[in-house]
């Protein structure tokens, strides 16, 4: 028997229970051992539910128990998780967890932490819930040269957007009821300003090229701004808008960003809908590879965290090599990252379309669907720098989006 602790009873916590509880004669047969979770820690108590036998609200009762092979954190925040995760280690415990604010903050301290003590540091389902991702990273595209990553990589964002491109509704309301069905939470500037996707694609910019990348250098948009109009112009060109994020490695120039996006019918996450996440991966000779699952919910989410603690079952006095050193990876300044634009710019008396063509060059497309009012086109691909001094000297603007 192989015992195991949860750190936290909430929607994920109460979920590993779940799935080890349920699965647990696949688990056994897979494992060759049966795992048990001995101990749930959590400030509250359960009256009348079973977990109850198995409560505990101090660590140190964790932690001081040599039996406990394994700990699951899914509590969130970075402490007392990272407090937590490091006596762990240090008490010969693996560590695994669903926490992506601490994985993005001390992901590369706590591999090392575990590669001395030949232990585990894993977090599956940090990135993208229930989608198997950082896994295929690690061991399933370790001969490729990562050219580029671009993910759907939040839930709540892309059931807004897409609930805003196939009803035609506003931002704020169909925010409303993804707050009502739970999609999104009550103070939900953590998914709509791009923040939650921005930590995942830290985690796998530091995966894919070896190296900590801090969220906090990584420039980043959220869907705030995209209005109805901006979605009617992307149908008109057959597009759809998605918040995006994205790492690339280009002539050893690794850069990270997350924005809004128009997607061509072409691209593989045109069609990814409602809460569903995806990420694609580009390698030099794998060429492109793509990743797509319910990107969060309870169970998802924990049978992610499960898998975690089985590997680390099998292999426990075994580490397993994850290439994220703790060195600094400096990536080039968001103005050198190159795009192509989409620009609404507001047409009055004095609008003058040679000026427009003047300053952006080779205009790609102009918009012929464009509102009576407006004008608007697609720019060449060009700098995000150079892009921003030519749109900023237009006071009619309206709004910009990047194309993919």
């Amino acid at each position: 028997m192989i015992k195991a602790a949860v750190l936290g009873y909430g929607t994920v916590g109460s979920g590993i229970v779940e799935v080890i509880n349920t699965n647990k004669e696949i688990i056994a047969k897979r494992l060759g051992d049966v795992l048990e979770v001995a101990y749930v820690l959590d400030l509250r108590e359960f009256p009348g539910n079973p977990v109850e036998k198995i409560l505990v609200h101090d660590v140190d009762v964790i932690m001081n128990d040599p039996e406990v092979k394994i700990v699951a954190e899914a509590m969130g925040g970075v402490e007392p998780a990272y407090t937590f995760a490091k006596r762990a280690l240090e008490n010969g415990k693996s560590f695994c967890t669903s926490n992506k604010e601490l994985v993005a903050k001390h992901g590369a301290e706590l591999i090392r932490i575990a590669r001395e003590k030949n232990l585990n540091f894993m977090f599956e389902a940090s990135v993208g819930g229930g989608i198997p991702i950082i896994r295929p990273l690690i061991a399933c595209v370790t001969p490729e040269n990562i050219l580029e990553i671009n993910g759907i990589l939040n839930g709540t964002t892309n059931y807004i957007l897409t609930r805003m491109t196939e009803e035609g509704l506003d931002f704020n309301d169909v925010l409303r009821e993804a707050q009502q069905k739970g999609y999104a939470e009550r103070n939900p500037e953590a998914d709509v300003e791009g923040y939650d996707a921005c930590r995942k694609i830290a985690i796998l910019s530091s995966l894919a090229y070896g190296g900590q990348v801090d969220f906090e250098d990584i420039h980043t948009e959220g869907i705030t701004g995209i209005t109805p109009v901006d979605i009617e112009y992307a149908e008109s060109m057959g597009r759809a808008i998605k918040l995006i994020g994205r790492a690339s490695n280009k002539d050893g120039k690794i850069s990270a960003m997350v924005a809004p996006m128009m997607l061509s019918k072409d691209s593989p996450l045109y069609a990814v809908r409602d809460v569903f996440n995806a990420i694609t991966v580009t390698g030099n000779t794998l060429s492109d590879v793509m990743f797509y699952g319910k990107g969060a919910g309870k169970l998802p989410t924990a049978s992610a965290v499960v898998s975690d603690m089985i590997e680390e079952a099998m292999k426990y006095g075994e580490n397993v090599k994850i290439l994220w050193d703790e060195k600094k990876l400096e990536l080039a300044h968001y103005s050198e990252i190159e795009n192509s634009f989409f620009v609404r710019l507001s047409k009055g008396e004095d609008f003058d379309e040679e000026r427009v063509v003047k300053a952006f060059g080779d205009i790609l497309q102009v918009v012929l669907e464009s509102r009576p009012d407006e004008y608007a086109f697609i720019t060449p691909v060009m700098s995000e720098g150079e892009f921003l001094k030519k749109y900023e000297s237009f006071e009619n603007r309206l709004n910009m989006i990047r194309v993919g």
